[in-house]
């Protein structure tokens, strides 16, 4: 699937849950096409798979585009940008809430003055967190 299928899809469920007055849908590497305004909630599932396990993945997953999935050697080089970027596009108060799989001890060790807030899932506890707009600026 290519981003312009992915985001024909994306699309088609806007329309299909009549949300189209409070969803806008935008084509971007990350915040690179992002108009200049600010959010309450971001909400992400950038690629989080690491160097090592790109290269063990099963059958089933191979099917993705490695775009997808492919996060660099720790998982993280998605995360690191969405983590320095994000604050310029969100509001005071606002929220960032993304998942990172299995890299919940990379992410601590990376960024160990962020004081994540780790969200049950129905399938874990450590792989989706949430942050606050003004820890993301006090822990740099």
């Amino acid at each position: 699937m290519t981003p312009s299928d992915a985001l024909a899809v994306a699309q088609r469920n806007v329309s299909d849950y009549g949300l189209a007055d409070r969803v806008n849908l935008v084509r971007s590497d990350l915040f690179a096409n992002l108009p200049e305004k600010n959010y309450d909630l971001i909400i992400c599932n950038p690629p989080y798979v690491t160097a090592l396990a790109m290269e063990s993945l099963p059958p089933e997953y191979r099917h993705e585009p490695a775009l997808a999935l492919a996060g660099g050697e720790d998982g993280l080089d998605a995360v690191r940008t969405i983590i320095k970027e994000a604050p310029r596009f969100m509001q005071s108060g606002a929220t960032l809430v993304m998942e990172i799989g299995a890299n919940r001890a990379a992410a601590e060790a990376a960024f160990p003055r962020l004081p994540f807030v780790w969200l049950e899932t129905p399938s874990s506890s450590d792989s989706v967190f949430l942050v606050k707009r003004e820890d993301l600026i006090a822990g740099r």
